[in-house]
């Protein structure tokens, strides 16, 4: 049993602290109180009653921290690191994007694992989640991913290691940075059967391809037209994180999303006009 500490009580991190406390001893670092957690799951409905903290000065030391805030809260979430990190704990990082090994430079790197994770889950309230799917879950190799992965043991979220998780990562915010097209034209899955629209995503993930090779990793120019697939072939009516959080007018994860790919694409000399155009106008209609 090792001791987890969840930090972020979102949909995410409900379900994992909720999965993980069936077998761990969990705490859950949370703004707001709560009693409990209760997630529908695929296989039925678990619930969990974590130990919740929402002082950091109350936090101890844990074998394990989980960061499953949004990647514009992480300095809500190094707070809590102080009280959490003893001399050996591990900190993963469950974010959006392809910088998780930077966020908190406070941790050593050796003891930091980036997480990549496509898991459909949506809170109805707080401590209430429907999990959608059993999802799945991407480490690098290694002695740290192999003890991440070994949480998950008993646990319906497949979690596993890879051996390019540079690659991983780039896919996946390939698929991330089209999902402005869904924002912005306020329209869910359904949008990639336009073909104005699902043009505009191949050219945002054409620009993700170019900067992502020039990173490191190995992309296919055919991933252009597999993200649109994928998006055809989503529930119509599914809405990604970053729609939802554009139409409640909450703060988005654009930078992680489209600006990270103009970011790291000025480094290598290569323009990315498209995310920074898409990144603007959705910015300009906050």
């Amino acid at each position: 049993m090792a001791r987890i500490a969840v930090i972020g009580a979102g949909a995410i991190g409900g379900t994992l602290a909720a999965w993980l406390a069936q077998t761990h001893d969990v705490t859950l670092c949370a703004r707001s109180p709560l009693t409990d957690l209760e997630v529908e799951t695929p296989e039925g409905v678990i619930r969990a009653a974590p130990l919740i903290l929402t002082d950091p000065a109350e936090a101890a030391p844990v074998d394990w921290v989980l960061c499953t805030t949004k990647t514009y809260d992480c300095a809500g979430a190094a707070v809590w690191l102080d009280g959490l990190m003893g001399p050996e704990t591990r900190l993963a990082v469950i974010q959006n994007g392809v910088e998780q090994r930077d966020r908190f430079p406070q941790v050593p790197q050796g003891r930091t694992v980036p997480v990549i994770i496509d898991l459909p889950v949506e809170r109805t309230a707080p401590g209430r989640i429907v999990q959608r799917r059993n999802g799945t879950i991407s480490v690098p190799e290694g002695a740290n991913g192999e003890a991440f992965v070994a949480l998950f043991a008993e646990t319906i979220v497949a979690a596993a290691t890879t051996p390019d998780f540079v690659t991983a990562a780039w896919k996946k915010l390939a698929i991330n940075c089209s999902g402005i097209v869904s924002a912005l034209t306020r329209r869910p899955a359904e949008v990639a059967n336009d073909p104005h629209a699902a043009e505009v995503m191949r050219g945002l993930v054409r620009e993700c391809i170019a900067v992502g090779r020039a990173e490191g990793a190995t992309l296919s120019d055919r991933l252009a037209d597999l993200v649109v697939e994928w998006t055809t072939r989503a529930h119509p009516q599914s809405v990604n994180s970053l729609h939802a959080d554009f139409v409640a007018k909450r703060q988005t994860e654009v930078d992680a999303r489209n600006l990270v790919i103009v970011r790291l694409g000025e480094k290598h000399g290569i323009p990315a006009p498209l995310n920074r155009a898409m990144a603007a106008l959705l910015l300009a209609s906050g």
